[in-house]
């Protein structure tokens, strides 16, 4: 690229070999520095579809329901899995995934347990959070025990 200075008639060039070196350098930085990681809580979660009262279930679609119940401030008051009440325990809530599960995961091909969470509508996000690391698996030594990767959230209660 040439720029004449009409005025002195010089001609000023500037290089662009310097430049598309320092583009092809950054270039060739950021590729080898890239690192793909894998993803972290990766949930199979289905939120409820609007509008969707009426629909009914088959009770074997959902064999496993979570009850979270609130107070007025947001708190875990109580929690139930398929009606037993587990007061506020989240590790008495996975020994119970396991008792009704097993600590075995599903072959290639099949769907797996799923989970259905109803929740009070001010429950605090954190309780919905440890509850879903209680029901996804556990960590037993150096390997990860899945249990149940389908989750599923009814429409808040108010």
């Amino acid at each position: 690229m040439k720029i004449r200075n009409r005025e002195e008639g010089h001609k000023a060039e500037l290089s662009m070999t310097s430049m598309i070196d320092i583009v092809f350098l950054l270039l060739v930085f950021f590729v080898m520095t890239f690192k793909i990681v894998e993803l972290e809580g990766d949930f199979s979660v289905r939120m409820p579809l609007a509008g969707s009262e009426s629909v009914s279930m088959d009770p074997t679609d959902l064999p496993l329901k979570l009850r979270l119940r609130a107070n007025q401030e947001g708190r875990l008051t109580s929690m139930s899995l398929n009606e037993i009440d587990l007061g506020t325990d989240f590790d008495q809530l996975r020994a119970n995934v396991v008792s009704l599960i097993g600590s075995t995961s599903p072959m290639e091909g099949e769907d797996g347990p799923e989970i259905e969470i109803d929740t009070d509508y001010n429950l605090r996000y954190e309780y919905v959070i440890r509850s879903i690391t209680a029901v996804s698996g556990y960590k037993d030594g150096n390997e990860i025990v899945k249990l149940i990767e389908k989750i599923k959230f009814a429409k808040p209660r108010r």
